[in-house]
């Protein structure tokens, strides 16, 4: 299996200023519907990340009113193996790049919510949710490492109603439950995070790498547990369906 580039991401735009990376996700051009690229893709950028020397902070969006509320499940269109491999560095990756990770959540996150709640610094409009629809809520079980996300910012038996049900958790409230920062209209959001971005953007990427494993280092030590573990009963539930 060959790691895509960013000059062949279908599903990634990348913006790049003054040491500031931008990733929009979408699929064309409109709201990303997760897929088999996409979930190739996403594990393809940290490892691109990791090794980019350009970028000192890094901005994660979606496009149009969504961050991603649309799936296609992969393992309809990839192999079962590679998307188990994926899924074990997709998450193990992005929280081991050595730069500040901002996300601006521009809208529904219901599909791999995780994504968005993994950022350093968490922005949201007014009309952002967040909930895990792509797992329990379609038969799938959640393994690939939301489960110990959701676990560690709102708690066990909260985190556990939101997998099992599916309900969801609008900007207000996840801003009251520390899973996001700032709230911002639509039209500054993206202002607001260049502006976060900025100073840090300034520092040498030793205090950035450093900074940021201090600031991961239980999701640095958990998540390979958690998702090498929990993708393997996420098989063996997918191979035990008559």
């Amino acid at each position: 299996m060959t790691a895509t580039t960013p000059d062949e991401w279908r599903h990634v735009k990348t913006f790049h200023t003054d040491g500031i990376t931008r990733f929009e996700l979408h699929t064309d051009d409109g709201p990303l519907v997760w897929n088999g690229r996409a979930h190739q893709e996403m594990a393809d950028l940290w490892r691109w990340l990791r090794a980019d020397r350009d970028t000192r902070v890094a901005i994660l969006t979606g496009t149009g009113d969504a961050f991603c509320d649309q799936i296609i499940s992969p393992s309809a269109e990839r192999a079962w193996h590679d998307i188990w491999l994926e899924g074990k560095r997709m998450l193990a990756d992005l929280v081991n790049i050595d730069v500040p990770l901002i996300t601006v959540v521009n809208g529904p996150a219901t599909i791999h919510s995780e994504l968005a709640l993994l950022g350093d610094i968490v922005l949201a409009v007014p009309g952002a949710a967040f909930a895990d629809r792509a797992h329990v809520t379609r038969g799938v079980v959640p393994g690939d490492g939301v489960q110990l996300v959701w676990r560690h910012l709102i708690g066990a038996s909260r985190a556990s109603y939101h997998l099992l049900t599916g309900a969801a958790i609008d900007a207000a409230e996840a801003r009251s439950l520390g899973m996001v920062h700032e709230i911002h209209s639509p039209g500054s959001i993206m202002a607001r995070g260049y502006e976060l971005a900025a100073p840090l953007a300034a520092l040498s990427r030793e205090t950035l790498a450093c900074t940021c494993a201090a600031l991961r280092m239980d999701y640095r030590r958990d998540l390979p547990e958690a998702v090498g573990l929990g993708l393997g009963l996420t098989a063996m539930a997918v191979q035990r369906r008559p």
